[in-house]
């Protein structure tokens, strides 16, 4: 092997990557310690830009396309080496290639509840999760703030912050867009768009870009979906009189089926009893046709409105009943209203 070939060898005359993962954000080309000739071919492909880098300081950006290496296309670097016009010599450099394509269906999603205020209910809790992609829009930025003088850097890398970026921002962007939690179902697009622009600034100084958020679903606590639950079924009945007499005719059937012991016997019996005097007023009512018919109502514990006695959740503030009084006979507490007693059977 001759002096020119040794030489030869230690020269590299095309720059290239291709890309076969789908994560790889950035790649540092191998040189394996040999020069870069002028008159090398340099080639970056659709989705990838090339970066020099010369002694820790970053050099000439390349776009896609091929190129032919020269003091010519590289102006910063024919700066920093103080060539002289015309001259051609072999130089090292690191090469960095920047993967400029979007990221899609990236996850996100709130590990821990998001307070927020709603003027139905006051106080939630709510929970979300969804989508979003992303891409490098600035390599120089991206090289400056996050990847550095790595190998190799995956989605991996930035994924987490993302994330938190998106979680911590989504109980402003909530309460900003001043949507009832009745509501939110029916705005979820709205609401991924008013998101999208109030986060991507937020990123934009990593080099990064948010092309897209999606919110996928919002989910609130189990009581407050019970009470919206009762709200929802109220409205279907209507008349709160007949929801009433309703709820009654259900405790009396409750009762009437629990004969387990005396107790139950007794409360069988009163049952019994309760279900023909319920008959005969309906009876008469249905008679005498009223022209109105009022309802026993009791105060809701939270809110003070009237509401049916009976009632487990109140038909305006949506606030769990749970009043209890001492029985007669055993003075065990109970609840509020009932008709007998569920420990020892006896009318209240």
């Amino acid at each position: 092997m001759g002096i020119l070939d040794i030489l030869k060898g230690q020269l590299i005359d095309v720059i290239e990557w291709t890309d076969s993962s789908s994560n790889t954000m950035v790649y540092r080309y191998e040189n394996n310690g040999k020069e870069i000739m002028m008159g090398a071919q340099l080639t970056v492909r659709e989705s990838q830009v090339a970066i020099f880098v010369n002694e820790g300081k970053i050099a000439d950006v390349f776009q896609p396309g091929r190129y032919e290496l020269s003091t010519q296309n590289l102006p910063i670097m024919t700066a920093l080496k103080s060539w002289k016009y015309g001259f051609n010599s072999p130089f090292k450099a690191e090469v960095y290639f920047v993967n400029t394509r979007q990221f899609l269906d990236m996850k996100w999603g709130t590990s821990n509840p998001v307070m927020m205020r709603d003027q139905d209910f006051g106080m939630i809790r709510l929970r979300a999760f969804g989508n979003y992609t992303f891409r490098v829009a600035d390599p120089v930025a991206f090289l400056r703030e996050v990847f550095g003088t790595s190998d190799l850097f995956t989605v991996e890398g930035v994924e987490g912050q993302i994330k938190r970026v998106i979680v911590s921002s989504l109980s402003d962007v909530l309460a900003q867009s001043k949507i009832p939690a009745l509501d939110l179902a029916a705005n979820y697009d709205e609401l991924s768009a008013f998101a999208l622009n109030t986060i991507a600034p937020k990123i934009a100084p990593l080099g990064l870009k948010l092309e897209s958020l999606v919110i996928e679903n919002i989910s609130l606590p189990a009581e407050v979906e019970q009470a919206m639950d009762r709200r929802t079924s109220m409205g279907v009945v209507g008349d709160l009189n007949k929801y009433a007499q309703y709820q009654s005719a259900e405790a009396i059937r409750d009762a009437a089926q629990n004969t387990s012991g005396a107790a139950g016997m007794g409360m069988g019996m009163g049952a019994g009893m309760a279900m023909g005097q319920m008959m005969q007023n309906a009876f008469q009512q249905g008679a005498a046709q009223p022209a109105q018919q009022v309802a026993a109502t009791t105060s809701c514990i939270s809110c003070g409105k009237a509401i049916p006695v009976g009632s487990k959740f109140c038909p305006e503030c949506g606030a769990a009943q749970q009043q209890t009084v001492p029985c007669k006979n055993c003075q065990q507490q109970i609840p509020a209203g009932s008709k007998f007693c569920p420990e020892c059977g006896s009318a209240q």
